[in-house]
Formats: structure tokens, C-alpha cells, sequence
């Protein structure tokens, strides 16, 4: 109930290890993704592997329906996709995979 109280004054969110991290600007994620993301991922499809779709029941089969693990692979890539970890800050690939698990999350 406390971190409840605390994160709605605070405007934060916690992580899984119970430590305070600012909460991610899903507006800026989505600036984010369209500059950087949907030539490939448009509408949360995948041109290159059409299987690897950001659908929701698709992150969720494969493990990839957390903020950890879309992280994980925007920074280091995957397969076909680069790694964006040393051309994005660490805060734009937050808000962009919080951006994409609230489009999942509702659809595309």
C-alpha cells in the first residue's frame, strides 16, 4: 500500500528489485519507435521475420512481454535486428519499450 501512495505522488514506478526509477514517457517512446523502429516493426509487425510480430500473445510466447527483456534486445539485438545500445540512451530505449508493451497491451 505504501508504494502504491509513494509511486502515485512521486510519479515513479518500481522495478522488480523494489528500487525507485522515474516512469517512462510513453510519448517520447512512440518519437522513438517511428524514427527508429517502424521501418521494420510498423503496426508491431516484423518485415524482416513476419513470425516476431510486437503483438501481445506473440512477446508473451517468447518471453518478451517485459520492460527487462525488450530492453535486452534493443540494446544488444537479435538475430536480424541491430543493437541500438550504443546509438540510443538508455532512457529511449525504456520509453520505447514501454511504449511498445502499452501498444501490445491495447492492440496496435
Amino acid at each position: 500500500m505504501i508504494a502504491i501512495i509513494y509511486r502515485h505522488f512521486c510519479n515513479i514506478s518500481l522495478i522488480n528489485f523494489g528500487e525507485p526509477t522515474f516512469a517512462a514517457d510513453i510519448e517520447a517512446g512512440e518519437q522513438i519507435f517511428s524514427a527508429n523502429c517502424s521501418a521494420c516493426h510498423a503496426g508491431g509487425n516484423n518485415a524482416i521475420m513476419p513470425d516476431k510480430t510486437l503483438k501481445k500473445n506473440v512477446l508473451t510466447d517468447n518471453q518478451m512481454n517485459s520492460i527487462a527483456a525488450i530492453t535486452n534486445q534493443v540494446k544488444n539485438g537479435k538475430n536480424a535486428m541491430p543493437a541500438f545500445g550504443g546509438r540510443l540512451a538508455d532512457e529511449d530505449i525504456e520509453n520505447v519499450a514501454s511504449y511498445v508493451l502499452d501498444k501490445s497491451e491495447n492492440g496496435w
